[in-house]
């Protein structure tokens, strides 16, 4: 199980996570049908949470390991699902060689210390029209809680280095089953990071009832 990173302020302070103030705010519905599932299946909750060896989650970690120079690495499961991996890596390098766009950065942990809360970026990097964000998911659609998190990872961004300001975001998810490659690319998530924030505000003040209660 992947370690949940620790974010702290320019006094050492903890604050919370881009990710964790989202899931503060999702609907619970889906989560309690996909428990629900899993249980039917005779799963526990820990192996349901366990990473799935899907295409997705492959073809994932083959983009991770391209853009980081590191070596791929060793795919294990049935033939077919990595066959599908495979396909869905190089849709992505298909991609990325048309946009024609290099990485700068990867794996940025960045702290604002205006708004208190912290968040990772995938990657940063440049296209013909200047610096750009990156991220990459594997789900089977594309969800509103991933516009918010870029949107985050903007404010953050353009906190800590406002004179290299975002010219556009890239949002690139891997169905988790088939594999599929898929890219969505909005320009500007202004209105996204006003969400956001108003988000972040309303964590603290959710955080401030709940603490009367107990």
């Amino acid at each position: 199980m992947a370690i949940r990173e620790i974010y702290k302020d320019a006094n050492g302070t903890r604050v919370p996570s881009v990710t964790t103030i989202l899931s503060r705010f999702k609907d619970s519905g889906g989560l309690l049908y996909w428990a629900n599932q899993q249980g039917l299946a005779g799963k526990t909750l820990d192996e349901a949470r366990a990473p799935a060896c899907t295409a997705g989650t492959m073809a994932h970690d083959l983009v991770e390991a391209h853009i980081n120079t590191r070596p791929p690495p060793a795919l294990q499961g049935n033939a077919d699902t990595i066959t599908k991996a495979k396909a869905a890596f190089a849709a992505y390098l298909t991609w990325a060689e048309m946009y024609k766009f290099t990485i700068r950065h990867t794996e940025v942990s960045l702290v604002s210390n205006a708004h208190q809360f912290g968040g990772r970026l995938d990657a940063v990097g440049m296209d013909g029209e200047g610096l750009v964000l990156l991220d990459w998911k594997t789900s089977n659609a594309v969800y509103a809680d991933y516009l918010l998190q870029l949107a985050g990872y903007k404010v953050l961004w353009e906190e800590n280095y406002p004179d290299n300001p975002l010219v556009g975001f890239h949002l690139c998810r891997f169905a988790k089953e088939e594999g599929d490659f898929s890219h969505h690319y909005f320009p500007k998530l202004d209105e996204e990071a006003e969400t956001f924030l108003a988000m972040r505000r309303l964590y603290d003040r959710v955080k401030a009832v709940e603490k009367r209660v107990k």
